[in-house]
Formats: C-alpha cells, sequence, structure tokens
C-alpha cells in the first residue's frame, strides 16, 4: 500500500474494537455501546446481526499488506459472514472519495493519517461511532464525539546497520555526536521525515508550533557531511550504504525483520519521541454502515488490536495482553515512556507547510 512509507506528503496516523470478541470469550453480547452520538444507542448483537445483514464492508486505504489488515478481514468474514473489498489510497484521496460520491457511495471506512481526521469533520463526510473499548483510547487519540480514533500508534526510531555501525545510537545526543551518515527521507514532501524533525524538536525543548530545535539539529549533522540524500526506503537500507535511517517503528521493526534482526538495531531515542497514529473514519454515507461500524469495533478489540501487532502496529490499548511470539515483534512499553502526542494538529499543520521552505533553506543548502 501506500502506507509503510507513509501515505500523505505533509502530516500525520486508525481505528476501533471488537465487541464480537466479547461474545467469542463469553463477554456480554447485550452491552450497549454507541452507535452514534447524535441518534442511535445498539447493543452489540444487534450490531453485529445488522452487520450480518449488509454482508459486505468496503474499505480505502486498508489493504490487506498494510499493519496486517488480512487477518481482520479474514475475521470478519470467519465470523460475521462479512466480505471485504478495498482500494488503496492516500488520506486526502480518502476524503475526497466520501465527498465526491455522496449522492453514490460505494466506500464505508477508511484510514487516515491523525492529522486527516479534523479535515475529515470540516469536510462533513463522517458518522461517529464510539466503540465499546472507548474509555481505554487515549485523549490524544480520539475526537470526542467518535468521528474518528486511532487503533494502532508509531514513534519515530532509529534502525541502525549494525555491520556499519559498532555501538548503535540510543538518543539524539548519540546521534549527534556520531561520525556514521543518517536517512531522514525527504522532508520536503514525506510526513515519516517531517515527523522525525518534529521529534528532533521535541527532544531539544520545543513542539509543533516551535519545530527550530529541530531544524538546528539536522542542519548540524548537514554541516558536517552527514545527512544522506537517499529515500528512507527498504531497497536504499538494503544496499548497506548509510548506517542509521529515522522510520516509524512499525517501519523499521518490519525493516529488521525482513533484513535480518542480528543486523540491525531499532531504537526509540532515550530523551523521546514523537507518537502518532492512524485512524479509522466511517463515511457519512456507507452503504454498508453497520459493517463499518463492527469493523471497528473488532479493530479495537483483544483480537484486533493483536492482529494489528502481528504486522509490527503498536496498539492504541495498553491493556491487550499479546501473544509471547507477537510481543516479540515489537519494542518493550518501557521505552516509550518519553514519547509524546502532537498538543494541536491544526498548529502542526501550519508548521508543516513552512518545512520544506525552512528545510531547504537550512539543510538542503548543505548536502549539495
Amino acid at each position: 500500500m501506500k502506507h509503510w512509507l507513509k501515505r500523505e506528503l505533509a502530516v500525520g496516523l486508525v481505528l476501533s474494537m471488537s465487541v464480537l470478541m466479547l461474545a467469542a470469550c463469553g463477554g456480554n453480547t447485550n452491552k450497549e455501546v454507541k452507535a452514534s452520538t447524535e441518534v442511535e444507542v445498539i447493543s452489540v448483537a444487534d450490531l453485529e446481526k445488522k452487520a450480518k445483514e449488509e454482508g459486505s464492508v468496503v474499505s480505502v486505504g486498508m489493504p490487506d499488506s498494510w499493519a496486517n489488515w488480512k487477518d481482520t478481514w479474514a475475521d470478519l468474514q470467519t465470523k460475521y459472514t462479512i466480505a471485504h473489498t478495498d482500494t488503496d489510497m492516500s488520506s486526502a484521496e480518502e476524503i475526497a472519495k466520501f465527498d465526491a460520491e455522496k449522492d453514490k457511495p460505494t466506500a464505508d471506512i477508511g484510514d487516515v493519517g491523525i492529522a486527516f481526521g479534523s479535515v475529515a469533520i470540516d469536510k462533513g463526510v463522517t458518522q461517529p461511532y464510539k466503540t465499546s473499548h472507548w474509555d481505554e483510547i487515549p485523549d490524544w487519540a480520539k475526537d470526542q464525539d467518535g468521528h474518528w480514533v486511532v487503533g494502532y500508534q508509531g514513534s519515530i526510531s532509529f534502525l541502525t546497520n549494525k555491520k556499519l555501525v559498532q555501538t548503535p545510537p540510543q538518543s539524539w545526543e548519540d546521534l549527534k555526536n556520531g561520525d556514521y551518515k543518517i536517512i531522514v527521507g525527504d522532508v520536503t514532501k514525506a510526513a515519516q521525515a517531517q515527523m522525525a524533525v518534529l521529534a528532533a524538536a521535541m527532544a531539544f525543548g520545543g513542539d509543533e508550533s516551535n519545530i527550530e530545535p529541530g531544524i538546528a539539529f539536522f542542519e548540524d549533522l548537514a554541516k558536517k557531511g552527514r545527512l544522506s540524500n537517499a529515500e528512507a526506503s527498504l531497497a536504499n537500507i538494503e544496499k548497506g550504504e548509510v548506517e542509521v535511517t529515522m522510520l516509524w517503528d512499525f517501519n523499521a521493526l518490519n525493516y529488521s525483520d525482513q533484513l535480518g534482526k542480528d543486523k540491525f538495531e531499532v531504537a526509540i531515542p532515550k530523551e523521546g519521541s514523537v507518537v502518532s497514529g492512524y485512524a479509522t473514519i466511517i463515511n457519512k454515507y456507507a452503504p454498508h454502515p453497520y459493517a463499518a461500524k463492527l469493523t471497528r469495533e473488532y479493530i479495537l478489540s483483544d483480537a484486533g488490536q493483536i492482529n494489528l501487532a502481528k504486522g509490527y502496529a503498536r496498539p492504541i490499548r495498553d491493556s491487550v495482553k499479546l501473544p509471547e511470539d507477537v510481543a516479540a515483534k515489537l519494542l518493550p512499553n518501557e521505552v516509550y515512556e518519553k514519547v509524546k502526542p502532537v498538543g494541536d494538529y491544526k498548529v502542526w499543520e501550519a508548521t508543516a507547510k513552512a518545512i520544506p521552505q525552512m528545510w531547504q533553506e537550512r539543510v538542503l543548502v548543505h548536502m549539495n
């Protein structure tokens, strides 16, 4: 999908939870959850029934290959006989599709970068739905009315080639004081790369309203000839020409597994990093609204969260106990103690628009 490097060009990270598993695990299937903050209240059992009657869910931006969605779609088919199709697209494209097709809708649910949640609301293309695990979702990871909710999170990390770096960096200071080259990606376009600049800014006292410490950090590296122009792709990392790459942790862990854990190390910098996520939005005009809501329910269930973790995506619900083999795919929770979410995505949106020019004038000028 367009996701692993991350799709949207400027800002930004998906989903909800499960009621289906409550039944499978002997939970209370009569538990009521809000299907809409505006009108409807529906029990899990009724939600399942109505979703089964619809028999289908159509997603956008949620292909099999991204975050192990394939297991969730397979579970929905097996447990609820709900068929699934997906069309891969960016967050902006998803929102535009919902809006353009309002009179003849085809899509039910999408996965957008968290920064696009408010964009979708402003466009008027979402319907609210709070899942039965709503209270477990951190405030930063959900819309208070239920229009979007993050299902998995990611933090900027360091992926180090241990064959090239004897002592892999564990902090921003380590990175600053090393002598190896670093890939950060295309900061003029890629959300992942811009978030790496924000993560550095946060580590040195800045935030989404003050990106200067991050720009200054990379400016210093560029002046020392330590920044690579290479794209932060699996192919470039595999070439072994650059020692350290900055990536979302789910990308880094995935790449490390593909290339060999004995050859690569993934670290969350000790001073801290930025945490973000991807969120489900349910189409206001969805042709299969109950199947879409049940999908969100399932994504935030224990089973749904475990499915995501199998795809290297860190669950948004801390209470979920991962099987040992799945937990082994992720970093331990304690390394995330100093990660911080973006405080104001409206502010970050404005800052992100200014970053390309700042990067050109302060950083790229030293890389030519």
